[in-house]
């Protein structure tokens, strides 16, 4: 398997207002079966039913809420950005659970989660370089 993530599917228990909160965001989707797809960077970040994604994946929902073990992250040039973009999710109906502040790695970063509870994390980390395309490439953490 080659080591890559082409999608990330969030199950969402209403297309609409996932939908609604992510274009608030900027982001620009497409609708097809209802399905939402959102080109970001090099990946795809996908909108689709919670149930429908559970039995399509085989699995029992067992529509419990709360921290599924799992966190997104967003990483941006300045701990500005950190603020700006927490301030945009917060206007677009995101709940900030983790307000920002200075990082143990010398960064600065915060939490918000989209209306379905899927965690975010935005981040200015001064150790990971951003390309002009947003790319992060994970530095060498070996070299002195």
């Amino acid at each position: 398997m080659e080591q890559r993530i082409s999608l990330v599917t969030l199950g969402v228990t209403d297309l609409a207002r996932a939908r609604a909160f992510y274009e608030a965001l900027g982001w620009r989707g497409q609708e097809v079966q209802e399905t939402v797809f959102f080109q970001a960077g090099g990946l795809v970040v996908v909108l689709w039913g919670r149930a429908a994604l559970a039995a399509d994946s085989g699995i029992e929902d067992a529509g419990t809420d709360g921290f599924g073990g799992m966190a997104l992250a967003h990483n941006v040039r300045s701990p500005g950005e950190v603020d700006a973009v927490l301030a945009e999710a917060l206007a677009a109906g995101a709940t900030v659970t983790r307000p920002a502040a200075e990082t143990f790695y010398g960064g600065y970063a915060g939490c918000f989660t989209d209306p379905d509870g899927h965690v975010w994390e935005v981040a200015h980390n001064p150790g990971f370089t951003l390309g002009a395309d947003g790319a992060l490439t994970v530095p060498d953490f070996g070299a002195s």
